[in-house]
């Protein structure tokens, strides 16, 4: 079940990335003769007025083919007032993200309570009085609900800060000075972060945002994982991460089964960074995805004229090859995981 789940997830991802593409090519009057659900071999296939709606055979995904658009030809063109090239797939992969991440925010979003599990020894908490089993409940004034919280402010903050505390029912507040110590980032990166002493208790909490409150929430993590997702390209480019940790359908899969075992929120998290990672992705400067479409209308509203067929055309298998290549070495890695272990 979890794997029909994750398939059906994954499908969903891109056929909205498609609909955004055909709700914005309607709104600006361009023809779009092909709507499919699936890919491969037509099972079904209905003709309402200039778009031919399919289903196909393999239910990843969809396409929508517009009037003067073909990625196969990169050469095709077509000059009639209703034929254009639209990048609004990405756009709404983020939507769908941010959609996502305000469902969450509204069921209530499951996370870290800000209770001290340890405090470590000759730590500025330690010696500020700080105990295990404190809750921490504001710093410099400011109300936190989360740990992210706690260490964001905490990591914002400068020189002396003021914590409020909640020991045995009694409200008391210390003050200390955070220290800089070696830590690692996601990425393994090491660097230097401010750091009170504490770690957390493990506590689970589940934090409820009012409707308004929501949008702000939904905002602000779908601008996170979008940063987070540019980074990790960044990071991959300059070698920083090994190409080793790219991973495949099986790897988006595996994740999206295991979140779904998971409940609910779990899942709409992971669809909501999986939908985000989509739009990225599809930005990309590569001739085959939509960014390259981007880069070829930049160029010709810059230069005032075509690029070269030859070149186009080279391009873009370059960047189908390019693609393909990536496609197979996440695989790759992802067989090389099962194998080893």
């Amino acid at each position: 079940m979890s794997l029909l789940v994750s398939l059906l997830v994954l499908s969903f991802l891109i056929f909205f990335h498609e609909l955004g593409h055909f709700l914005a090519a309607r709104a600006m009057g361009v023809k779009v003769e092909v709507f499919s659900i699936g890919f491969g071999r037509r099972i079904l296939a209905k003709r309402f007025g200039d778009t031919e709606y399919r289903l196909a055979m393999i239910p990843l995904g969809g396409y929508v083919r517009m009037k003067g658009q073909d990625d196969a030809d990169p050469t095709q063109k077509s000059f009639d007032p209703d034929s254009y090239i639209l990048a609004a797939g990405p756009f709404a992969n983020f939507l769908l993200a941010f959609l996502f991440y305000l469902a969450v925010a509204w069921m209530g979003s499951i996370t870290l309570a800000t209770t001290v599990g340890e405090v470590l020894p000759d730590s500025p908490a330690h010696k500020a009085g700080l105990l295990k089993d404190d809750k921490i409940v504001k710093v410099n004034g400011t109300p936190i609900r989360t740990w992210k919280e706690l260490g964001e402010l905490i990591q914002n903050a400068e020189g002396t800060i003021d914590l409020t505390l909640v020991r045995d029912g009694r409200s008391m507040i210390v003050f200390l000075a955070p220290q800089f110590h070696e830590s690692e980032n996601i990425f393994g990166e090491t660097i230097q972060k401010r750091m009170i002493g504490v770690m957390a208790a493990g506590e689970i909490t589940t934090v409820d945002y009012g409707f308004i409150e929501g949008f702000g929430v939904a905002w602000n993590q779908t601008i996170e994982a979008s940063t987070l997702i540019v980074k990790g390209l960044e990071k991959l480019i300059t070698g920083v991460v090994s190409p080793e940790n790219i991973g495949g359908v099986v790897s988006i899969v595996d994740y999206t089964a295991k979140a779904s075992e998971a409940g609910l929120a779990a899942l709409l998290l992971l669809s909501a960074l999986m939908s985000v990672n989509f739009g990225v992705l599809n930005l990309l400067p590569i001739p085959a995805l939509d960014g390259g479409h981007i880069l070829f209308n930049l160029y010709e509203l810059i230069t005032r004229k075509e690029p070269s067929e030859a070149i186009l055309y080279r391009l873009t298998v370059a960047g189908w090859i390019l693609l393909a290549g990536l496609m197979f070495l996440g695989l790759y890695n992802d067989i090389n995981r099962i194998t080893t272990g």
